[in-house]
């Protein structure tokens, strides 16, 4: 088996954890360490899917991209996650891009070798398509929440949910990037960042965001971002459940 850096493991991330250990065995020689910098882009839309991407202290943007260059975030991937799922969902390419906004680590699996294991139509196959419906649940979200809430609504819910990817209550992130992941004026941005720091939710300097009172920021959320976390939960907050899956009566 390769050897795992120091500081890194492959079960960061809540979908390989969730793994029974005769699953994990098998792919872990081949999971592949790689650094996510900031600004990279994983995929291209319509470009052949040759690895999935299972973040563990990154957090990756799919956002689709106009002809003009007008961008907005469909949904964020981090350690909850995998990115690629068109590629056992039979599709093999996507129309998003893939791009890292928070830059950090991931393990990425060969395309080939994913297949290999989600067409054996045991856990890793229930897992994954357990995944997609979370994931489809945030864009259909994200898609509502956009064209019917109010910029603050939006700038809640995706602090709260980038937040719930992050091992502290601080992010990196200019005011620019927020406002072309959300799809909205730089202006719009400001103004309800210096509002929710009069209100002592947030401290916002020099690109770096601290959430001061979560549980305010939550009050002045929408109900979008509940509506994804208690759907991620239900589909993946347990992993015990997960695994049962494999040993219960599959199509009773």
């Amino acid at each position: 088996m390769v050897a795992i850096p120091t500081g890194h493991d492959p079960k960061q991330n809540q979908l390989l954890a969730a793994l029974t250990a005769e699953v994990f065995e098998r792919i872990s020689p081949h999971l592949e360490l790689v650094a996510m910098p900031l600004g990279e882009v994983l995929y291209e839309s319509g470009g052949q899917l040759q690895h999935v991407y299972f973040p563990i202290t990154a957090i990756v943007s799919l956002h689709y991209i106009l002809e003009n260059g007008a961008m907005a975030e469909i949904a964020g991937v981090g350690n909850e996650g995998v990115l690629g799922t068109a590629l056992f969902m039979g599709g093999n390419t996507t129309t998003s891009r893939a791009s890292v906004y928070t830059g950090g680590h991931g393990y990425r699996l060969n395309a080939r070798l994913m297949m290999e294991e989600f067409n054996r139509a045991g856990l890793m196959m229930r897992l994954m398509l357990r995944y997609t419906q979370a994931l489809m649940t945030q864009m259909s979200q994200t898609a509502v929440c956009n064209r019917h809430h109010t910029v603050e609504q939006q700038l809640c819910r995706w602090l709260l949910l980038t937040l719930d990817r992050l091992p502290s209550n601080e992010l990196t992130m200019t005011q620019e990037l927020i406002a072309s992941m959300l799809g909205v004026r730089r202006e719009g941005i400001t103004e309800t960042a210096g509002n929710l720091q009069r209100l002592g939710l947030i401290s916002y300097r020099r690109g770096h965001i601290t959430v001061l009172d979560r549980s305010g920021l939550e009050l002045h959320a929408c109900e979008c971002y509940l509506v994804v976390r208690k759907e991620f939960h239900r589909l993946l907050g347990d992993a015990g459940d997960i695994n049962k899956l494999t040993t219960s009566n599959r199509f009773n």
